[in-house]
């Protein structure tokens, strides 16, 4: 298996597949509701949805900086909940399914001499940020558990 084949596994594993650490984000989404994900349990914490338009963001810049693109604004990095409907809920969803498949797609044309050239603008090569992305989904997943759990008011 290449690396390439690797990494691209690791981003699969931790969004929809069968991760070592436990439930993917995915998994993690799939029983959240609109009201739930809009929801701020833990006063000064994003909230699932905050979490999910950001981990969104970040899926798509990374996708974007292996074409050589800037960076986000500060509006792209945590988008604004506008809408809280169920309906934009699951458009939300459906965005983020589509951003994690163009990032595992992107990363699958790569060839494992392309993951040490540098990001453009940055210290590190695209084998630091490809790592670097799986290891924020999985940060961010952690939160998602969490507020899930609190939002349910679960025990800690």
């Amino acid at each position: 298996m290449s690396e390439i084949e690797r990494i691209a596994d690791q981003i699969e594993r931790g969004y929809c597949g069968h991760a070592w650490h436990g439930t993917p984000l995915r998994d993690l989404l799939v029983d959240v509701d609109a009201t739930t994900a809009a929801a701020h349990p833990v006063p000064g914490i994003h909230s699932i949805w905050e979490l999910a338009g950001h981990i969104e963001t970040w899926l798509d810049v990374v996708r974007r900086r292996l074409d050589g693109q800037v960076d986000p604004t500060e509006d792209e990095n945590w988008p604004a909940i506008r809408d809280t409907t169920s309906e934009h809920w699951l458009s939300t969803i459906a965005s983020l399914d589509r951003m994690h498949e163009k990032l595992v797609a992107a990363v699958r044309r790569l060839t494992d001499p392309d993951l040490e050239v540098p990001v453009p603008g940055k210290h590190y090569t695209r084998y630091v940020m490809l790592h670097g992305v799986v290891q924020h989904s999985l940060y961010h997943a952690g939160q998602v558990a969490l507020l899930t759990r609190a939002a349910a008011g679960a025990p800690r």
